[in-house]
């Protein structure tokens, strides 16, 4: 029985209206050749079982062939694992990502302070602006300690401590062409002494922090709750400094200067590009720079100086730029700001 009008019916609808009528002629067929109702329904069982077998059988097949490779898998999974980060990380992908900023945290100009103790220093710990602390650090053994040299001795001695920049850390050749530590140790003295560029390292080896930390504290300002990170990175170099960007970190930041002269400029997220102002300026030997750079798109340059950078307590690294030098360390606080 067909449809009545065939126009309002669909394709599809009238194949499964033709297909039901032909399961209904075949049905009634069989019926008047003497057929019985149960022997059809024993004959679609039967049908039905036999698929079911076959699919038992591939299932069981299945599961057999990945017992089997389970060594192979355990040392595929465990390989994995190890890998820091399987997909490499990516700053137009973490750039694409990232949450629109509050563009109240970028209204304010740079703060400078002089011997400010931490009662005074509270108000803004915890705050967005970018504070400039003068003369926080001029007294740390770091200040004249600190060198291309110091370093290189450091890591010579240290067993192990390349090794663990390369797997537990991070190196950054910021446009220069040396790719690891040891490269950047085993320059001619001359170009040591001239390269310009940054040579950004991050420390993680017990050994060679328990020695650096020897020379620097956590700034006498910070509140008594601020930890020091278990890392800290290293900036070596002159001139050429850090692109324009964010740093994708979890915490705040300080940054020391040691010696030389370091330029920052600052730019606001692009969403408050006509609500927040640009800030350039410059930190001096001694100083102490705390910048939420999570919020603040910034680039550096080190004029025709040496200089070691900064250690980041994150409020924890620590950079050394080599005539000059910057400590910076972060801080973390136990309650960020709200607003």
């Amino acid at each position: 029985m067909a449809p009545r009008n065939l126009d309002e019916v669909s394709p599809l609808d009238l194949k499964s209206h033709l297909l039901c009528e032909r399961f209904i002629n075949l049905h009634s067929s069989l019926l008047k050749k003497g057929h019985r109702v149960s022997d059809l329904r024993q004959l679609a069982r039967s049908g039905n079982a036999r698929r079911r077998g076959v699919r038992l059988t591939w299932i069981a097949f299945v599961a057999f062939f990945i017992w089997s490779l389970r060594p192979f898998l355990d040392v595929v999974v465990k390989q994995a694992l190890g890998v820091k980060c399987i997909l490499p990380n990516n700053y137009f992908v973490w750039e694409a990502t990232r949450p629109l900023a509050d563009c109240r945290i970028c209204q304010t100009d740079v703060l400078y302070l002089d011997n400010v103790t931490r009662k005074d220093f509270e108000p803004f710990a915890y705050s967005y602006r970018p504070i400039v602390v003068r003369d926080a650090a001029k007294w740390w053994p770091a200040a004249s300690d600190f060198d291309y040299e110091f370093f290189r001795v450091l890591f010579e001695a240290t067993p192990g401590a390349y090794d663990s920049v390369e797997d537990e850390c991070q190196f950054l050749n910021f446009k220069t062409d040396l790719y690891s530590l040891r490269d950047v140790f085993q320059m001619p003295e001359e170009r040591a002494n001239l390269s310009a560029g940054t040579r950004p390292w991050s420390n993680c080896h017990a050994d060679v922090l328990k020695t650096m930390r020897k020379f620097y504290e956590k700034p006498h300002f910070l509140p008594e709750d601020a930890e020091h990170s278990h890392v800290d990175f290293v900036f070596m170099g002159y001139q050429k400094g850090a692109y324009m960007h964010l740093d994708y970190i979890s915490r705040l930041m300080w940054q020391a200067q040691l010696r030389g002269h370091k330029t920052w400029r600052l730019n606001p997220p692009p969403e408050c590009e006509d609500i927040c102002p640009s800030h350039t300026f410059t930190v001096k030997p001694g100083d102490i720079i705390l910048l939420d750079t999570r919020q603040w798109y910034h680039d550096t340059y080190i004029k025709d100086e040496l200089l070691l950078d900064e250690l980041y307590l994150i409020y924890n690294r620590m950079e050394q730029i080599s005539k000059g030098l910057i400590l910076t360390l972060t801080y973390r606080p136990l309650i960020f700001p709200t607003n």
